[in-house]
This record gives structure tokens, sequence and C-alpha cells, in this order.
């Protein structure tokens, strides 16, 4: 099960007792204060751990505590420091304090460790108060007591293109045909109703990271649908790739209007990130597609470049000399025949490179 969001309770650990002890010795008649220290608790700490995807490991749990320190012993021993407790993470994991709403934690490195509370300190012994005017003490500290805090674990994957679109317009289809990934696929909306990362290859020495989230229907932004509950898996990313079916019931600027609305209502950083344009399930009426790809590009005012054959079909494609508000670029794609796929594949991976290098022209 497909967890990314849970909130559990998380205490360090309290420092153990400083010992009250005197040496009893033969032959040492006047033994002076000997009690040890009281071990340090436990620090409470995330990781991040590259094996997991998800908070399921956290579902059911509701609190989680790290070690106490043991009490100090006599023969100024000091106690055992409480073991850490280390917590697990996926890549994309944030902590919030749910008290307050403020972000704590944002773990999106893999192997990363961030200290969230630290552990309570030891008590001191009565030997630590040994002076020459107090040469019999009798008393020693309490250990110190551990934090605690009621947090919220959200997770948002992070990857480097994110697909946005309504249900059922081939997002599914796509990441499949170009990655690993195996969503649900079948014919009907919502399909999808789990975030899916697939590692898209571009060649021997590239590759970039693709989520599918489920589909966004008008009124996301509000909360209807699934597509609210997981746009935060697409806030990561740095390019997003919107989904517009060609065969479908929705025109292509109703379905392009839609999309922006509801990341513009969702997120005004999300609705200005840059994005293209693929225009999908061309094969199902190619005819009807190269008529409706045309009429969208005239509306939106954005030139094509040369003409693609389809068949007897002809598709227009576009692209941006400059990114601005408009789609670095636009294409038709059949994820099914694999049509114009890799040529896909490579403009995602050229646009990615120039957002990672801080460039804005294609």
């Amino acid at each position: 099960m497909f967890i990314d969001s849970v909130e559990v309770t998380v205490s360090s650990g309290r420092g153990g007792a400083g010992c009250v002890s005197f040496r009893r010795e033969k032959y040492v008649p006047q033994g002076g204060p000997d009690g040890g220290d009281g071990g340090d608790g436990g620090d409470l700490i995330f990781t991040v751990d590259n094996n997991t995807d998800t908070l399921s490991r956290y579902r059911g749990h509701h609190r989680f505590k790290a070690q106490n320190g043991e009490q100090g012993g006599s023969h100024n021993k000091t106690g055992r420091s409480g073991e850490d407790l280390i917590l697990k993470v996926p890549a994309g994991t944030q902590v919030f304090d749910v008290a307050s709403g403020e972000m704590l934690l944002d773990l999106t490195e893999t192997g990363a460790s961030a200290l969230l509370l630290k552990g309570g300190r030891g008590g001191l012994g009565n030997a630590r108060f040994k002076s020459s005017t107090n040469q019999h003490p009798v008393y020693a500290q309490k250990g110190l007591p551990g934090d605690e805090r009621v947090v919220r674990l959200e997770l948002k994957l992070i990857a480097d293109v994110g697909l946005v679109g309504f249900p059922n317009v081939g997002k599914s289809t796509l990441i499949s045909a170009v990655s690993a990934a195996q969503p649900q696929i079948a014919d009907y909306e919502f399909t999808t109703i789990t975030p899916s990362l697939g590692v898209v290859t571009v060649d021997q020495y590239r590759s970039f990271v693709m989520a599918d989230i489920p589909g966004i229907i008008s009124g996301a932004s509000g909360g209807r649908g699934l597509g609210l509950q997981f746009l935060r898996h697409i806030e990561r990313a740095r390019v997003l790739l919107f989904m517009l079916d060609t065969a479908g019931q929705r025109s292509l600027n109703k379905q392009y209007d839609h999309l922006k609305n509801e990341l513009g209502g969702y997120s005004t950083e999300l609705s200005k990130r840059l994005f293209a344009i693929a225009f999908s399930r061309v094969d199902a009426d190619p005819s009807g597609a190269a008529e409706r790809v045309e009429k969208f590009l005239k509306k939106l005012d954005l030139h094509p470049v040369s003409p693609l054959l389809f068949g007897e079909n002809r598709l227009y494609e576009y692209e941006a000399d400059d990114f601005g508000n408009q789609p670095a670029f636009a294409m038709p794609i059949s994820a099914v025949t694999g049509f114009n796929i890799a040529k896909l594949i490579f403009r995602l991976d050229r646009l990615i490179s120039k957002v990672k290098s801080g460039e804005n022209r294609c």
C-alpha cells in the first residue's frame, strides 16, 4: 500500500540519574564519594533509505522513542548512554511539527541523516560535588528528560518530469512504455490511484526520473477526485508534461485550460513551472488528431515546425524559442505504437539539462 502521510509521536531518550555512593574498602576508613554520572539519553535521527519508497512502515505505529540513559554506578562508573533511534524514510520526506505547522526537516538526498531530537543529558554523580568544604555530598543530579514532538511525515516524490493530465489520457501507458514502471492500465477513468516513478533511459550515460500521478479533474484543487491528494508529488518535478488526449470527448483547449487552472489553484509556484505538451493517443483517430492539434496550436498562437507523417496524416509539432509562459514544446505521440516516443525522450532530456544549468532558452 502506498502511504505518503502519517502522524507519529517521537521522543529522544531521558538521561540517566547520577549515583550517590561512598567508598567502603578495607583499610580505607574515610572513603570519599564515588558516585558516577548517568548516561546520556539516545538521540532521535531521521535518515534517507534508498530501499524504501513509501511511509508504510509507520502505518499503525504511533510512538517512537529512543533509549534512556542508564543510572551511574559506584566506583565512579558512568552509566551507559541510550542507543540512538534512527528512523528510515524515503527520499523526498518532509517532517512537520503538527502543533505549529513548521517544517523541521526536508530530506531529499539518499543517505542523508538529520538530528531531530537530542537526548537528555545524564545527571552528575555525587563525586562531582566533592569539595574542600563539602567532603561528604549526599546528593546527585537527576537526568534531564528527552524532547518529545508530534510530527507529520509527508512524502513528496522526487522526479525530473511530472505527468499531468485528466484521467485515462495515456499517462500510465507512456510511463510503462519509456521505463520499467508497471502501473495499472485499463480502459476506465481513475485506473491510477497511487503515484508511480519510472527511470527513463536516454542513452548509456543519461537517464531521468518520470512521475505519474492520478488524473486531475475539474475542481481537483478544491478537493475533488484524487488529484489534489497527490499533487504534492509533482511539486519537486523540474519539468511538467501536460498530457492532452486527442481522442477524448474534451477539446484540447478545454483540457489545457482546466489543467492550468487546477495547478494555479493548488500552487502559484507550480503553475509557473516549466512545462511541455504531449498530444496523446493520436493512433486512435489520426485524422481527427491532426485537425485537433492544428486547431489547438493556432488558438494558442504557437507556430508549428515541419509536419510529421503518421500514416497518411500530417501532425504538427511546436518548439519554443523562449520558455516564457508558453510550453517549451508540444508534440503528438502514441505510446502504443511508439510514434515520436524516442523524440519525446530526447526533448525532455534536453529540457531537463537546460533547467539544471539555469538556462531558459531551448
